[in-house]
């Protein structure tokens, strides 16, 4: 069976026998009405546990905007003119609203990137900034500790607005909501002291209720304080399927749940090669977002198994810290050592990667230098093909195959 898979702006396509696949992991069927723009003014007419947003601002007030930076999916874009339009039909003035992009530990935007993201009427009509973690203002502590740092753009504004796609995330459960606040617009030092606690089991994909570290961003989300929310879910095709809007938390939620009847998938037993892509840009621009990806898989390869993980990774390993962990390492165990003494936002990935290492082989397949890639624990391929085939060597012939063609949005679990 032919199977394609998305790297870069691209797609890679390879061979398995039809009696090796165990499955192809794609999204479950959901009930579409709506979707793209008409979904997002859908929700917006029909907030969850709040009022209208045209009548919670009124005129006069600062809004600050904050959404998702470029290694993020979000379609501002696309949601930008529904709330222009109810901002404006509450009376709020362009020169009070400000979009800000929310880089937690990411690199700045040029401004051609601004647009792409904003989209040109919203580029056009106000102002567009990235946030500055060197310019927060302080607005408490969390009881574990956290501090509550803000960009000034977001604290000192009167309203604050999030938008943010919901899927699933490795150690904070999903994705959105509160997220957008902390990380998204907080320090480097806010966001290190929350991250810290992944290495709780319970902070894990697709868990909420006693997940520290989604238990923590929300406290310090709700110190902070959001208006309203924007949320969506995107479909394989990073097409709006399904939006929610209103309170912080009970929009959140209720996409959580849509979320899970949608990517979460049953599969029969762990397989012995598990091939996993991001599905393309931009999710898969760097290493350091790649790996969200294999985090997924490594719920669906068994031990002593295989994940062959496709990334074009064309910015390389995307996050200086990230970068210095993997190349300082001897080892993988290494650097699962040195997370448990020494917690640094960065280095978290490379433990993450790390603990995949410890279980299964990774097989790269990306546009990083080969010798780069064993320096990092991997094996280098240029083909999913060759990949597969090497895999298949190591497994045996009959080994069973599992493909995860939207590996960062799909989450696998094993029946029994």
């Amino acid at each position: 069976m032919e199977i394609e898979l998305g790297i870069g702006k691209g797609t890679m396509t390879a061979s398995v026998p039809e009696e090796n696949l165990l499955g192809i992991l794609t999204p479950n069927e959901v009930l579409r009405e709506l979707t793209g723009e008409a979904e997002v003014r859908r929700a917006m007419s029909e907030p969850i546990g709040t009022k209208r947003l045209c009548e919670i601002v009124a005129p006069g007030e600062t809004v600050a905007i904050v959404t998702s930076d470029i290694t993020r999916p979000v379609p501002t874009y696309k949601i930008m003119p529904a709330l222009l339009d109810e901002l404006y039909a509450a009376g709020v003035r362009r020169e009070d609203i400000t979009l800000v992009f929310a880089l937690g530990s990411h690199r700045s935007h040029t401004a051609q990137e601004q647009e792409r993201l904003a989209g040109a009427r919203a580029f056009s009509e106000i102002l567009c900034a990235d946030s500055d973690p060197d310019d927060c203002i302080h607005m408490g502590e969390t009881r574990r500790k956290t501090p509550v740092d803000i960009t000034r753009a977001v604290a000192e504004a009167d309203r604050r607005i999030l938008i943010g796609n919901v899927e699933y995330h490795y150690f904070a459960g999903y994705s959105g909501g509160a997220k957008a606040l902390m990380p998204g617009v907080s320090t480097r030092a806010a966001i290190q002291c929350n991250h810290s606690m992944m290495v709780d089991e319970a902070a894990c994909a697709g868990r909420l209720s006693g997940n520290p570290i989604r238990e923590d961003i929300e406290e310090a989300a709700e110190l902070c304080g959001a208006d309203f929310i924007l949320n969506v879910v995107l479909d394989e095709h990073k097409e709006i399927i399904k939006a929610a809007a209103g309170d912080m938390t009970a929009a959140h939620r209720r996409l959580c749940e849509f979320l899970d009847g949608l990517y979460q998938v049953k599969i029969p037993r762990r397989a012995d090669i598990v091939i996993v892509s991001q599905g393309g840009a931009p999710k898969d621009i760097n290493l350091y977002q790649t790996q969200k990806a294999l985090d997924n898989a490594k719920h669906a390869v068994r031990d002593g198994g295989v994940v062959i993980l496709v990334g074009s990774c064309a910015e390389g390993l995307g996050e200086e810290v990230f970068e210095e962990w993997m190349l300082w390492a001897q080892k993988p165990e290494d650097l699962t050592a040195r997370i448990k003494r020494e917690f640094e936002l960065g280095g978290h990935k490379a433990a993450a990667i790390a603990m995949v290492l410890e279980r299964a082989d990774i097989y790269l397949v990306s546009d990083l230098e080969p010798n780069f890639v064993r320096s990092i624990f991997m094996k280098p391929f240029s083909t999913v093909q060759e990949a597969l085939d090497a895999a298949f060597e190591k497994c045996s012939t009959e080994a069973e195959v599992l493909v995860m063609p939207y590996g960062g949005s799909t989450l696998p679990k094993a029946e029994g």
